[in-house]
């Protein structure tokens, strides 16, 4: 493992420039540049003080990354079908943790989604099958196959299927709201 990159990208990450990162350290930003290019090696002390002014541990810092997982599989998602009007598929494991959330909507003739509040963030939504209506407070959108929506939900919304064949939707939220 290279240390030095690590650092680097944590602190890009947290958009602190070398001589921020050795202020807030009480280190010289030449130490912070060589340890970053791996021309020196800290401490663990120093390590330790690194990675607490970057917001991480040394567990953290030396856990190994191989272990999260990139891709899912049908087994891995989650469906939730309420039998009457939608199914939701969770596409990523435990997304609500995460900064955004991906579902796969099927909505069924006639019906809608659930009403979502206004919330801060911002909402995508493509058109696999079907068409959907897009409710978004008071504005109306007709959302064909192939089309595609995005919104920062200052109000109240929601997706319903006004056509006689089923519609399904990837719908991305950030924050997670499903």
């Amino acid at each position: 493992m290279k240390i030095g990159e690590k650092l680097r990208e944590l602190r890009i990450q947290r958009n602190l420039t070398q001589e921020e990162l050795a202020d807030r350290c009480e280190l010289s930003k030449g130490f912070i540049s060589q340890v970053e290019r791996d021309l020196a090696s800290p401490s663990i002390a120093t390590l330790t003080d690194l990675l607490e002014c970057l917001g991480s541990s040394l567990q953290t810092f030396f856990a190994d990354e191989s272990a999260e997982k990139v891709v899912f599989s049908p087994q891995d998602m989650f469906e939730k079908d309420d039998g009457e009007n939608h199914k939701i598929t969770w596409l990523v494991p435990g997304a609500q943790k995460n900064s955004l959330e991906p579902i796969l909507l099927e909505l069924r003739p006639g019906c809608a989604s659930q009403v979502l509040p206004p919330h801060e963030g911002e909402e995508f939504g493509y058109v696999l099958r079907g068409t959907v209506r897009l409710h978004a407070g008071k504005r109306k959108f007709t959302v064909k196959r192939g089309y595609s929506f995005c919104l920062h939900p200052a109000t109240a919304h929601y997706l319903e299927n006004t056509g006689h064949t089923p519609a399904s939707v990837l719908w991305i939220s950030t924050p997670p709201s499903f």
